[in-house]
């Protein structure tokens, strides 16, 4: 079944249709390998049960990216929330299906456009329609899956340094089972420290509106967010 942008962003009793559509759709991504007893064993796709649980350090507070202040002037009730705590969300497989199919779906519905296409300026933040750059890619991500029940806390807009040395917005999602990348420019979701990025700063999980350096590294990249 396709699915529509209304179908995500409708209202509370869509959203709880759409979830269980995804609980639903689970036992489609789903891999069943031998194990070791002889008996079948259910994994993901990538084997979260297998692979090191690791997250990142961070090294203390930092600016936030300008886009993402000009963001929060135009969209406070994005913004202006109450102070959360740190969480890790249990991947479980409903987790993980939800987490695959939103990446998908935004990276198939959004066309790839800098700002400088789109809004003659080198860097705006925004909800994408149809088409849009790294970080309204990041955005649209978070805002679904925040609409699915997933805590702000645990979805933390995030900046690196992509393979061309650029600066890229990606989504970071914290669970049980580490830290997990949503990318516009990747469709497999994957951990952190399997992606080929120097990751730079990120949203604190207790507020929004302040930032955590990641690397020790004083990069004036950090304050941009300008490619694809």
């Amino acid at each position: 079944m396709m699915l529509t942008r209304g179908d995500i962003l409708g209202t509370a009793l869509q959203r709880i249709a759409l979830r269980a559509l995804f609980i639903a759709a689970a036992m489609y991504a789903l891999v069943v390998v031998p194990a070791d007893a002889g008996q079948q064993k259910t994994v993901y796709n990538f084997s979260v049960e297998q692979h090191k649980v690791t997250y990142a350090r961070e090294l203390g507070a930092t600016t936030p990216p300008m886009g993402w202040v000009q963001f929060c002037a135009t969209h406070p009730e994005d913004c202006n929330v109450r102070a959360g705590e740190r969480v890790r969300v249990k991947l479980d497989s409903d987790r993980w299906t939800e987490l695959k199919q939103i990446n998908s779906f935004v990276n198939k519905e959004i066309e790839p456009f800098t700002d400088e296409e789109l809004h003659n300026v080198a860097e705006r933040w925004s909800y994408p329609v149809n088409a849009g750059d790294c970080e309204d890619y990041v955005l649209l991500k978070r805002r679904y899956l925040m609409d699915l029940g997933w805590p702000r806390e645990a979805l933390l807009i995030t900046v690196v340094l992509d393979k061309e040395d650029a600066g890229h917005a990606v989504l970071t999602v914290i669970t049980d089972k580490g830290e997990f990348v949503l990318d516009n420019q990747e469709p497999e979701v994957k951990t952190w420290t399997d992606t080929p990025y120097t990751f730079l700063k990120r949203q604190s999980q207790e507020h929004p509106m302040q930032w955590v350096s990641l690397n020790h590294r004083k990069n004036r990249k950090a304050l941009y967010v300008s490619g694809n």
